[in-house]
């Protein structure tokens, strides 16, 4: 059965769809306010939420994890990421130190030791000059 819609375009006048925005939200904050917060256990525990963050990823067998299986897919998804933030958002474009800085630290989680500092500036270095030239009108990058 087809309802018309009301004055104000809803085909409704029951229920949460029906409720105007701001109803609806506080409606939905109740939820997140019904714990509290020393029972979240993810947000007093930042390794718990690790752990289970790895765990879940580890559910996935690595024949469906896409972009282990395709680099090229991988890629893709991260240069379509890249253009979605606007210029002045993206930190590691316009701060080559930060980047650096984060390369390293990457660096150091993964391999357990710290690769060098110029080594690190380099790689830093060799990002941002391939960002400019994918930003670049007629740039080599596809997209």
């Amino acid at each position: 059965m087809a309802h018309e819609p009301t004055s104000d375009g809803r085909t409704s006048n029951r229920g949460f769809a029906s409720m105007n925005q701001e109803r609806q939200r506080q409606i939905a904050s109740m939820g997140g306010k019904a714990v509290p917060d020393e029972k979240r256990s993810f947000s007093q525990n930042r390794r718990l939420a690790a752990e289970a963050g790895r765990k879940g990823g580890q559910s996935v067998p690595g024949s469906k994890r896409s972009f282990s299986q395709n680099r090229e897919l991988a890629a893709v998804a991260g240069r379509k990421g890249g253009q979605s933030v606007p210029d002045e958002k993206r930190s590691f474009s316009q701060n080559p130190e930060l980047a650096a800085e984060a390369g390293r630290k990457g660096g150091q989680a993964s391999h357990g030791g710290g690769a060098s500092s110029a080594a690190a500036e380099a790689h830093a270095k060799e990002a941002k000059e391939a960002a400019d030239r994918q930003r670049a009108p007629g740039g080599s990058e596809k997209e």
